[in-house]
């Protein structure tokens, strides 16, 4: 499994919450990383460190060695990696200012009991992968994922939010990550009098939604200009949210410095 960080002004934002999903994700696949929580964020803070970027992205890796060949990996070693690397935006400026279009995938989100979910698995990710590519061969930036149900649940890297009528509504994150961008972003809706309505949503539901937006660590705040034959408006909560959390990251990089 793995994490996503992201580095504003040399300061990792919310390093705490990233290293305790990875413990966490560590134990859903029923392994246990050999590093405590102060231990992996002192090697996350080093490599930044070494690397000297003022803005970077970060992917702390771990995974099982090879001394078992099979299904069975119960006496393998677990290994840990950091990489820091420079990544100034996961979609490019020009189609973050026009809104990312996306494409409904074929692929669909695992149900709760036939997969670890909740945990941040390479191995779920494959169909993402596989729906972001087919995306991009048909012009679109990204692909819209649905779950097990035919429910809207998330984009292939990031999750997903509707304005209507003044509020925000987002899926409830029942079989995919709850985003900690997701909860930032939620934080700061509220914080500025905005509802947000966490239910399930129909597909059918988007062409009816003012302005939509998706959000993570990679993506940060993005707007979306098109799902499929649906457009949308770059309206202005989206603006103000991805304003507020532009804002957030780099007081606190200012404030660590």
């Amino acid at each position: 499994m793995f994490e996503g960080e992201r580095v504003y002004g040399g300061e990792v934002f919310k390093l705490r919450e990233h290293t305790q999903r990875l413990l966490d994700s560590g134990a859903a696949l029923g392994f246990e990383i050999p590093y405590s929580l102060e231990r992996l964020e002192r090697a996350t803070l080093e490599t930044v460190a070494a690397q000297g970027y003022a803005d970077a992205y970060v992917r702390p890796v771990a995974w099982r060695g090879s001394e078992m060949m099979g299904v069975s990996a119960q006496q393998t070693t677990i290994h840990v990696a950091i990489a820091v690397w420079e990544w100034p935006s996961y979609f490019s400026p020009e189609a973050r200012n026009r809104g990312i279009k996306l494409k409904t995938a074929k692929w669909r989100r695992p149900a709760p009991d036939t997969a670890p979910v909740h945990a941040k698995a390479a191995g779920l990710y494959m169909i993402c992968t596989m729906s972001k590519h087919e995306a991009e061969a048909e012009g679109y930036d990204d692909a819209l994922m649905l779950d097990w149900r035919g429910l809207v649940a998330e984009s292939t890297g990031a999750n997903i939010f509707l304005a209507r009528e003044g509020r925000l509504h987002t899926p409830v994150p029942d079989c995919f990550l709850d985003g900690i961008t997701r909860q930032t972003v939620i934080g700061l809706a509220r914080a500025r009098g905005i509802e947000v309505i966490e239910r399930a949503i129909r597909p059918e539901e988007l062409p009816g939604a003012d302005e939509i937006f998706v959000t993570g660590t990679a993506a940060e705040v993005t707007p979306v200009g098109c799902i499929d034959d649906h457009h949308f408006q770059v309206g202005s909560i989206s603006r103000a949210l991805l304003e507020d959390y532009e804002a957030l990251v780099r007081t606190k990089a200012d404030v660590a410095a």
